[in-house]
């Protein structure tokens, strides 16, 4: 592999693992209730 896709190879990785990271940590600080979900129309 050349040197360029090396470095696309690494930016790509980087970028969908620390997306991943990010989204746990992010869901592990701000953890999802049920109370905060919006009640539906009562017409429903």
């Amino acid at each position: 592999m050349t040197p360029t896709a090396v470095v696309m190879l690494v930016i790509a990785i980087v970028t969908v693992w620390g997306g991943l990271v990010a989204a746990v940590v992010n869901l592990a600080r701000h953890p999802e209730t049920a109370d905060a979900e919006p009640t539906p129309p009562s017409e429903l």
